[in-house]
């Protein structure tokens, strides 16, 4: 399967500007490892208060979220008496080109009702065409999906894209639907 991704540089990622319609208008995003804001940026300039949270000082200085929060998320900062969203809900949460899985619980956690995860990255298959290669920070098949599966999903893919460069990627797009029975359910 061969699936488009965005152009390289600051461009949002086709897969974010694809779902971000399913956003609440107005509503707040989390953005995790924003980097420089290519997403931030996008969104804020769409009317959304973004919280851009990176652990690159210099990174979040240029990422132009409504609130820029420095925090390693793969430090003992994130533990449960320490995750700075612990009692914050969001309209969305967006990642991109990052993975830490011990995250998944939190990021599900921090969506409102409603709430869209819009969630990509990198996949088992990476390996050939470049980094990451460690499996620690590649998806293994339908990880994500599985990962997802107390959300409604929206859209969910897992191939390999030809552009910006080759890479092998899952991607989902799904909302929290707190009055669902907890059975997984896909909605294309």
């Amino acid at each position: 399967m061969s699936i488009a991704i965005a152009a390289a540089g600051d461009a949002p990622s086709g897969w974010v500007t694809r779902f971000a319609s399913s956003i609440a208008p107005g509503g707040t995003v989390l953005d995790i490892a924003c980097g420089h804001g290519r997403h931030t940026r996008w969104l804020e300039a769409r009317g959304h208060r973004v919280t851009g949270v990176d652990r690159d000082a210099d990174a979040l200085a240029a990422c132009g979220a409504s609130e820029a929060i420095q925090l390693d998320l793969e430090a003992e900062t994130t533990a449960a008496d320490r995750w700075p969203f612990a009692d914050r809900r969001f309209a969305a949460v967006v990642v991109t080109r990052y993975l830490h899985r011990p995250l998944f619980p939190r990021l599900v956690d921090a969506l409102s009702p409603g709430g869209v995860l819009i969630y990509e990255t990198f996949a088992v298959g990476q390996a050939r065409y470049g980094k990451p290669s460690s499996p620690d920070f590649l998806l293994r098949p339908g990880e994500l999906l599985e990962r997802c599966r107390s959300l409604t999903v929206v859209a969910f893919e897992d191939g390999m894209v030809s552009h910006p460069r080759p890479a092998s990627i899952q991607r989902i797009c799904a909302v929290r639907d707190d009055e669902r029975d907890g059975a997984p359910r896909h909605a294309l």
